[in-house]
């Protein structure tokens, strides 16, 4: 590249967050200070737009701050609680994770979604007021992930935009080299934990 006079491309900081935060709620940021080190510890979720043809969707993600493995992925037409729990049904057929953590976004606070994870015993985290950054592990992935995905746009039907979604998804999970770890998510969680598996609950 150095020879060739030839350039990476430099990400730039973009905002991708489409959540009202709410204060009806006796939340707080447990994970601040937290160690985390095992699988299913702790789970980091958030929602991101996508506009395609001049509508926008969602994409509702849950992601585990050990291993960076995007456990659930959800799209919708809307930003609301059902996109929320839905996601949530999809990561807890996997496992159970000791804590979840989110902003204070109204999708979250939820009664429907935080019942559902309290009747599993998940202890319910959320970043402090005016600190979206304390749930930067979800901002960091939406940036790379459109980065990467290219143009939404390219596609004729949402169905074909929704299905390369999923695909760029697994991709992400089990082939893109992750920074942190030099390998993909999946191949660092089976080589770091020789007991855990992505599709097995309990692991």
């Amino acid at each position: 590249m150095n020879k060739f006079g030839i350039k990476p491309p430099r990400r730039k900081v973009k905002k991708h967050w489409c959540t009202v935060s709410t204060s009806h709620h006796n939340y707080a940021n447990l994970i601040k200070d937290l160690e985390i080190t095992q699988p299913h510890q702790v789970w980091s979720s958030d929602l991101s737009y996508i506009k395609f043809q001049g509508k926008f969707w969602y994409l509702a993600t849950i992601e585990d701050l050990t291993t960076k493995q995007v456990l659930a992925a959800q799209v919708g037409k809307q930003h609301n609680a059902q996109l929320v729990f839905t996601t949530l049904k999809q990561a807890l057929k996997l496992n159970i994770p000791q804590f979840f953590h989110s902003d204070q976004g109204t999708e979250f606070m939820a009664q429907i979604c935080t019942d559902y994870l309290e009747k599993y015993g998940v202890k319910i985290s959320v970043s402090d007021a005016g600190a979206p950054w304390q749930n930067g592990y979800q901002e960091s992935f939406f940036g790379r992930f459109k980065e990467e995905f290219g143009d939404f746009n390219r596609f004729d039907h949402i169905g074909e935009l929704i299905e390369e979604i999923y695909s760029q998804v697994r991709y992400y999970n089990f082939e893109r080299r992750h920074t942190a770890f030099k390998i993909s998510p999946t191949n660092y969680a089976a080589s770091k934990f020789s007991d855990y598996c992505l599709h097995k609950r309990g692991a």
